[in-house]
């Protein structure tokens, strides 16, 4: 497949965090993009996509669209899987169709969180959670449909200025609380979405001149940390005192859907797309920072005195 710059990346669920910063650098680099928000392509809708590919007849799809609400997929499990399993299978589809790639966006929670050592991209999945079933579901489809050109990126503990994220609370919690408690016991790789964004276009790029083999790959920042090590990260950054972070354990919080305890990724196969691994969490979050703060807030209007008559 050569490389056509006239014919659009369609950038699926494009409201969301990862996909508004991955259209800017669509931008950047001077390739043309169509954002479909949900409202624009319900890609469960088999003849909205159908639609959505003759309309604008993509090179490239980059499929950000999910159900994310992990907690609440225990209940709503045909709901999700609607999202993250009919969907990419639906896309796919008019992918193999028009001879588009589709670069998919996965997760961690595929894997049951107990290894030990940070998971290959070929490691066995087990998930233990409504929302990993159905993101496996979506990657199952896609490797099916698109052996040849589809594309999966699992990513994990995203944050960006674009949307909500542990690190944003953390920030937050900062101002308001004199102390916080934050799990230990989980273990995984904090994400920019910036980051992430600019290697989905140069493996978009790489794939449509063939130099970049289809498959799995891991888009997860390098070295590891765990919650409780981020949020002291995140005071430290802040100019406050690490030490208002108080460690604590997952137990202390049930939830409906387990937390996978570690969720590290092995990074091996972009060595095969002629691509680095991202780059280390902390250098990344330095960097990121400041566009992850609230904007300051404005001066109070000063007091106006009435004048008084001479």
């Amino acid at each position: 497949m050569t490389a056509d710059r006239a014919r659009p990346w369609l950038v699926t669920g494009a409201g969301g965090m990862l996909a508004r910063d991955l259209l800017a650098e669509l931008a950047a680099a001077g390739l043309p993009a169509v954002a479909a928000t949900r409202r624009d392509l319900d890609i469960t809708d088999p003849a909205a996509v159908r639609a959505a590919f003759a309309a604008h007849r993509p090179a490239v799809v980059v499929n950000c669209a999910a159900w994310t609400a992990v907690d609440a997929a225990e209940e709503h499990e045909p709901e999700a899987y609607a999202i993250n399993a009919t969907g990419p299978r639906l896309l796919s589809a008019a992918c193999r169709e028009s001879g588009a790639l589709l670069l998919h966006l996965s997760t961690d929670y595929v894997f049951d969180g107990q290894a030990r050592t940070p998971y290959a991209e070929d490691a066995p999945t087990a998930p233990r959670s409504a929302y990993g079933r159905t993101k496996l579901a979506g990657e199952q489809a896609v490797r099916t449909l698109l052996p040849h050109t589809g594309y999966i990126i699992r990513t994990a503990w995203l944050y960006g200025a674009g949307g909500t994220s542990f690190i944003r609370t953390a920030i937050n919690l900062e101002r308001t609380r004199p102390t916080v408690d934050v799990v230990t016991d989980q273990l995984g790789q904090p994400t920019w979405t910036a980051d992430l964004a600019h290697r989905l276009v140069e493996l978009g790029v790489r794939a449509l001149v063939g130099a970049a083999p289809p498959g799995t790959y891991h888009g997860t920042s390098t070295g590891t940390t765990t919650w409780f090590t981020l949020c002291q990260e995140v005071f430290r950054l802040l100019g406050a005192d690490p030490a208002r972070v108080r460690p604590t354990t997952s137990d202390r919080y049930v939830r409906p859907a387990p937390r996978p305890a570690y969720s590290a990724l092995a990074h091996d196969r972009w060595q095969a797309a002629g691509l680095p691994p991202l780059r280390h969490w902390r250098t990344a979050l330095t960097e990121a920072f400041p566009t992850l703060l609230p904007p300051p807030e404005p001066p109070p209007t000063p007091a106006t005195t009435p004048a008084r008559n001479p």
